[in-house]
C-alpha cells in the first residue's frame, strides 16, 4: 500500500507545490472510537452518570479502534494519508485516582508503532472533552484543575514521547467551555453559567501553558499547540489565542489589554467584511451581548500570570484551527425549523444542518496564523444524519467528496495567497460516537451499526469518500489543481 510520499512529474500547466512535509490525515478522538468506556468494569470518563442515566446514548464500543486499530490505520494509509491525528483516554490510562494502568499505556504504545510503521506521523491530543470520572463533572472549575492536568501529562509525555511527537494539549478550548456551561450539551449540562464558563476557559489556557513547559522539557523538539474552533467571534475564539500570543510581540503584562482591544478590532473588521447579510449584523449583535456581559479577558488572571511567568515567550509551536461553520449567528435558530428528516425543535442548528462555505476556510486560516509558525487545519469536515438506519441527504446538497474537494481548494488558495498551511486533518475516517449520539455521520467510511455493524466501503451518504480524498490527496502532491477546481 502506498504511504502517501511518492513524487511524479508534475503537470506543465500547474506551478503549485505544497509545502514540504505537507500532512495529509484525518482526525480522531480517543472516546469516539476506541470502546470500552463507561461500561461495567470499564474505565469510566466524566460522561458516565449520563450515559447511566439515560441522557444520552452509551459510547459502547464506538469502532472498536482499541482492539480492531491496525486495520483501521490501514485504511487510513490507502488513502494516501502521512498522518492521523489521535485521542489518548486519560480516563483509560489512570482509571484511579492516583494509579496508572500500565497495560493501557503500553496499548496505546503499541498503536503509536503501529501508527510509525505504516508511515503515518501521529498527532496526538492529551485531552479531548473527558477526564476521569472522579475528578467530577464540574473538574475545570475548581482551581486545582492546572496542577492536576500536569500530572496526567507528565505521565503521558514520559510514557510516550519517543513514539510522537506532534501534540494538541486540550482540543477546543472555547467549544468546551461553551457546550458544558452555556448551552449545557456536555456534563454537567448548565445553561448560562457565564462565570464557570470564564473560570473554566482561564484553567484550561493555565492547563496549556503548563503542558506546553511540562513536553518540552522533556522533548525539546516537540511541536505543541491547542485548537480553537473557528468563530465570527472575537472573545469566544482568537482572544484565547491572543491571550499566550501577545508577550512573543512585545506587549507587555500591564498593556495586554490594550493590545487584545485592537487585536479585536482588526479580527471584527476582517470578519464582518466577509459574513453575508443578514447574519453580520445579527453577529454585530451577538458580539456586543457576549462583550457587554461577560470581558471573558478580565477573567483569566491565572492564564496572564501563566503566559508572563513561562520560560517560553511564545508557549505555540503552531497554529491548531479546527474549521465548520464559524459564522455565530448561523448557528441560532427558531425552533421548529425544517431538518434532514424531520423538524429540529432546539433553538440552534443541528450538526447535519450547519451552513457551509469552504471559501472561508482560507480567510479564517490567514486570521489564525502566529508570526513565525506554521497552520494546521487539525479538523474540517461534513455532517450528515442516520437515524434508526435511514441515511438523510443534507437540505443543501453538499455531500462529503464536493466537500472535501471545495475545503482543499480553499486550503491551496490560502497557501498560494502565502499562509503557511502544512497539515490537513480531515474529520473523520468513519462514524464514530458523536458526543451523546451516533446520529450524526462524519465518517469517509459509514458504518452499519444499526445492523451487521460492519464498515461500508462508502459514507453513510453513498458516495466514495475515500476515493475522493485519495484523488485529491495524489493530485495535490503533483501539483495538479484540477482536482480541487
Amino acid at each position: 500500500m502506498s504511504n502517501g510520499n511518492r513524487n511524479t512529474k508534475r503537470p506543465k500547466d500547474s506551478d503549485f507545490t505544497l509545502p514540504d512535509n505537507f500532512q495529509f490525515g484525518v482526525a480522531t478522538a480517543g472516546f469516539q472510537v476506541e470502546g470500552g468506556i463507561n461500561g461495567p468494569g470499564e474505565p469510566a470518563n466524566n460522561w458516565l452518570s449520563w450515559e447511566r442515566a439515560g441522557r444520552v446514548e452509551p459510547s459502547g464500543s464506538a469502532v472498536s479502534f482499541w482492539t480492531d486499530y491496525e486495520d483501521q490505520l490501514d485504511r487510513v494509509v490507502e488513502m494516501g494519508c502521512n498522518s492521523i491525528r489521535i485521542g489518548i483516554e486519560w480516563a483509560r490510562c489512570e482509571p484511579e485516582d492516583g494509579v496508572f494502568d500500565q497495560q493501557a499505556i503500553d496499548g496505546y504504545i503499541k498503536i503509536l508503532q503501529a501508527c510509525r510503521a505504516r508511515g503515518l506521523e501521529p498527532l496526538v491530543t492529551l485531552h479531548h472533552f473527558t477526564h476521569p470520572h472522579y475528578l467530577g463533572d464540574k473538574f475545570w472549575v475548581d482551581v486545582s484543575a492546572p496542577e492536576r492536568y500536569l500530572v496526567w501529562v507528565k505521565k503521558a509525555i514520559e510514557s510516550f514521547h519517543p513514539y510522537c511527537h506532534q501534540w494538541v494539549t486540550i482540543n477546543e478550548l472555547n467549544i468546551y467551555a461553551i457546550e458544558t456551561f452555556i448551552i449545557g450539551t456536555f456534563p454537567p449540562g448548565k445553561y448560562g453559567d457565564v462565570t464557570s464558563m470564564i473560570r473554566t476557559l482561564d484553567h484550561l489556557l493555565t492547563a496549556h501553558i503548563g503542558a506546553y513547559e511540562v513536553i518540552h522539557s522533556v522533548q525539546p523538539n516537540a511541536v505543541v499547540g491547542t485548537n480553537n474552533f473557528c468563530f465570527s467571534l472575537y472573545d469566544i475564539d482568537r482572544l484565547l489565542s491572543d491571550v499566550l500570543y501577545g508577550r512573543s510581540q512585545g506587549v507587555a503584562r500591564e498593556d495586554l489589554f490594550l493590545w487584545l482591544e485592537e487585536r479585536r478590532f482588526t479580527y471584527m473588521n476582517h470578519v464582518s467584511a466577509m459574513t453575508p447579510n443578514p447574519y453580520r449584523r445579527r453577529d454585530a449583535i451577538l458580539a456586543k451581548f457576549v462583550r457587554s456581559n461577560t470581558r471573558i479577558e478580565k477573567g483569566l488572571s491565572r492564564a496572564i500570570a501563566a503566559v508572563y511567568a513561562s520560560p517560553y515567550d511564545l508557549t505555540l509551536d503552531v497554529s491548531q484551527i479546527d474549521y465548520y461553520d464559524p459564522v455565530t449567528s448561523h448557528h441560532l435558530r427558531l425552533p421548529g425549523h425544517k431538518t434532514s428528516g424531520g423538524r429540529n425543535w432546539l433553538p440552534g442548528r443541528l450538526l447535519w444542518d450547519h451552513i457551509q462555505d469552504p471559501s472561508r476556510l482560507a480567510s479564517y486560516s490567514s486570521l489564525n496564523t502566529i508570526a513565525g509558525s506554521q497552520l494546521w487545519i487539525v479538523e474540517n469536515g461534513l455532517g450528515s444524519r442516520v437515524k434508526k438506519g435511514c441515511s438523510y441527504p443534507r437540505l443543501d446538497g453538499w455531500d462529503r467528496p464536493s466537500h472535501m474537494k471545495a475545503s482543499l481548494g480553499a486550503t491551496v488558495k490560502a497557501i498560494e495567497k502565502g499562509t503557511p498551511i502544512t497539515g490537513y486533518w480531515h474529520w473523520t475516517l468513519c462514524d464514530n460516537y458523536e458526543w451523546g449520539s451516533y446520529e450524526p455521520r462524519f465518517g469517509i467510511f459509514g458504518i452499519d451499526r444499526e445492523r451487521s455493524n460492519k464498515w461500508l466501503d462508502t459514507d453513510s451518504m453513498g458516495n466514495n469518500s475515500a476515493g475522493a480524498y485519495k484523488k485529491i490527496i495524489e493530485g495535490l502532491r503533483n501539483g495538479d489543481l484540477s482536482v480541487v477546481n
